[in-house]
């Protein structure tokens, strides 16, 4: 199978792998993924290990691009594990594969902090920067939208057709036109109108940060509770609870949102 594989980034895909095993090739993982299995561990924790044993931060692979990590920071965990997946099909069940990858649901039961160790610090961290930075995101665009449409629903003139131009002003105080040419001139890279869904999640990464940059913190709280309370309720449709992080405005406080006389921490 054909595969060309990106540089190594070295701060969140190897980031911290134990000695010797930080010039792993992707090969190399495979070979390790595989064999662990073989050998009776369960595939899911055989997975976590290999998946922080990953270095490749995107390649292309049988002419399917790949990218899984987000702006050099976010990192899509569940993207790695389908392609890492993909090599062994006859050696894990196919519905627990397809419950892992399409609804999130664990095979086995793991606690937060083991997930965190099997990845390590450097991807685990990269990964709540995808939970906060494009899930949540994602689900806080979802919740204001539907605010506009039932408001627009309730208005004596009918629906508004430009709805979805008011969740980006509401949300990120300009509409959508004018994001796209910000994003432009922040990050050179012009968004056609058809968006595939990781350049998709690239512009909703990068809202959410011009968003940190431009909301006071009582704002950045409020929205990022409404962004939660909406996840949770998508996933719920689907599965019992997100896996792999606390999801909190606490934590996300924490983690985004500076304290006085502080700046704002990098992610």
């Amino acid at each position: 199978m054909s595969s060309t594989v990106d540089a190594t980034d070295p701060e969140v895909i190897a980031g911290d792998e134990t000695p010797g095993e930080s010039d792993l090739a992707v090969d190399d993982v495979v070979a390790r993924f595989r064999e662990d299995v073989r050998s009776g561990m369960h595939w899911f924790e055989a997975l976590l290990d290999a998946i922080g044993r990953w270095r490749a931060p995107g390649e292309t692979r049988n002419g399917r691009r790949y990218d899984y990590l987000i702006a050099g920071e976010a990192f899509d965990w569940l993207l790695l594990a389908e392609r890492l997946l993909d090599e062994i099909p006859e050696l894990a069940p196919a519905s627990e594969v397809e419950a892992l990858l399409f609804t999130g649901r664990w095979p086995i039961d793991l606690d937060d902090d083991e997930f965190a160790a099997r990845l390590g610090a450097a991807k685990y961290s990269a990964h709540l920067n995808y939970t906060y930075g494009v899930l949540v995101e994602t689900a806080l665009q979802l919740s204001v939208e539907e605010e506009v449409h039932k408001e627009n629903h309730a208005s004596p003139w009918g629906d508004d057709l430009r709805a979805h131009e008011s969740m980006f002003q509401r949300v990120y105080g300009a509409d959508r036109e004018h994001l796209r040419a910000a994003y432009y001139e922040d990050t050179g890279t012009m968004l056609q109108e058809d968006l595939s869904l990781r350049e998709w999640e690239t512009f909703v990464y990068w809202l959410f940060k011009q968003r940190l940059k431009r909301q006071d913190k009582a704002r950045v709280a409020s929205d990022t509770r409404k962004g939660l309370a909406q996840l949770s309720r998508m996933e719920l449709a689907v599965s019992e609870r997100r896996h792999g992080v606390r999801l909190s405005e606490d934590e996300f406080s924490e983690r985004y949102v500076p304290r006085t006389g502080q700046s704002r921490r990098a992610v």
